[in-house]
């Protein structure tokens, strides 16, 4: 029920924010995941026709109406969305697909719902272990690698990049002035990594949950305060954690919403259901955990830096681990008379993603392919594609990201190291 109703909150507000437009129909051009280059926005008005799909599937999870039906919806048009354009990538959005993906195999609408009233035969009390399980488990790889992320020197012995966002935040009421101090930010990233590295141990134990929960509370509060860019994701975590309290627990939160709205909640149901096959378990859910528990450690298979490179970084629960700003001109020289000329980024790129694609090596790579399939079609014959990257890192000097004599065009993009991306220098001035 919460979830169904934080995500008709974010869908609407996304609408309302004119993100539909700005981010999904307007752009020339989309950057695409790796392996889903086949995916797009649709023409014209009609991804406002997926968002209508998206509040409608929002509304049957939060009551139960059609439920099945509408967690399938709900995550084939969320995970839709996500995968248009790569630009927008956040660690909250890959959990809320993941999220909405388990969603369809648990008999969530068999209490309380729509769905039981009309069908009385549906309801049940009691529901098999892990179909709570599940989502305790998926909390945890949140929250787990988050904390595993933060132990690294810039973030524990620098406070970076929370020694260069916090000043920014003075001019906040009553904590505004303490966000100047240096130990302020150290205190924070200290605070960060233990929070995360250890707050589900103590949302499992019955004596610390409540404590646990009052942690929750305030840490994803103060980030939304602090860094307001990061949108719904406190709520989400706030209000989902709320799956690690007892049963009775949240039996007590229907029978109150049962009183307000002045409904009855069958308790004379069956007391239990066989709703999946254990062989359906073991062969499904434990490939899909695995899966997440093992593909954040793909970044130990590359040479180098992972927040300079990003090899290996999404995916991965890094949340708002670094500070990166990068500045990129891009030159297309024509492959018969060899005239070069530099291109105006912003003739084709929104602003967001001219930030994003100037730092990301991926999206460099596929911008320099779009130029060059660009400027074919404009009578360029076989155009070359360099691009000069300069890019900082948590406060260091700026460097070149890529070697800026290489023809990009003639690179193609994949799993293998990128051994384009020049190493991150310990000190780039000598």
């Amino acid at each position: 029920m919460v979830f169904g109703l934080v995500m008709l909150f974010s869908t609407v507000r996304y609408m309302a924010m004119g993100w539909v437009e700005s981010q999904l129909i307007d752009p020339t051009i989309h950057f695409s995941y790796y392996g889903f280059d086949w995916i797009s926005p649709l023409p014209g008005q009609w991804m406002y026709v997926i968002f209508g799909m998206m509040i409608l599937a929002a509304l049957g999870i939060l009551v139960g109406m059609y439920y099945r039906w509408s967690a399938v919806l709900f995550f084939l048009c969320f995970s839709y969305v996500e995968l248009v354009d790569i630009t927008y990538y956040l660690n909250h959005y890959y959990f809320v697909s993941l999220v909405s993906f388990l969603l369809i195999w648990v008999p969530a609408n068999r209490y309380f719902s729509i769905d039981a009233k009309r069908d009385p035969s549906l309801q049940t009390v009691l529901v098999s272990r892990w179909c709570i399980d599940i989502f305790k488990l998926q909390i945890a790889i949140v929250y787990c690698y988050a904390g595993l992320a933060k132990i690294n020197a810039d973030w524990l012995f620098k406070a970076l990049p929370l020694a260069i966002w916090l000043p920014a935040k003075s001019s906040l009421p009553l904590i505004g002035p303490l966000m100047k101090y240096k130990a302020t930010a150290f205190i924070f990233s200290w605070f960060g990594m233990l929070f995360d590295t250890f707050i589900v141990g103590g949302l499992l134990w019955r004596k610390t949950r409540k404590w646990a929960f009052a942690a929750v509370i305030v840490f994803h509060a103060m980030t939304g305060v602090l860094f307001p860019q990061i949108g719904v994701f406190p709520l989400v975590m706030i209000l989902g954690v709320t799956i690690f309290f007892s049963g009775s627990f949240h039996q007590k939160l229907l029978d109150h919403l049962s009183s307000i709205l002045r409904t009855n909640i069958s308790k004379n149901a069956s007391s239990t259901i066989g709703y999946i096959k254990k062989g359906l378990l073991i062969y499904f859910l434990f490939p899909f955990f695995l899966f997440q528990i093992l593909f954040p450690w793909r970044y130990l298979l590359y040479d180098g830096n992972i927040f300079w490179t990003e090899e290996g970084y999404r995916f991965s629960w890094r949340v708002m681990l670094m500070e990166k700003a990068g500045s990129a001109t891009f030159y297309v020289k024509d492959g018969e008379d060899g005239r070069e000329g530099a291109v105006i980024n912003h003739q084709f790129l929104n602003d967001h993603q001219e930030k994003q694609m100037a730092m990301q090596p991926d999206m460099i790579l596929q911008y320099a392919h779009w130029l060059a399939d660009h400027y074919q079609s404009r009578g360029m014959s076989a155009p070359k594609v360099r691009a000069e990257v300069w890019v900082t890192l948590n406060a260091r000097p700026g460097q070149l990201l890529i070697d800026p004599q290489i023809d990009l065009a003639q690179i193609e993009d994949g799993w293998q190291p990128k051994t384009w991306i020049l190493p991150l220098q310990s000190n780039p001035e000598q």
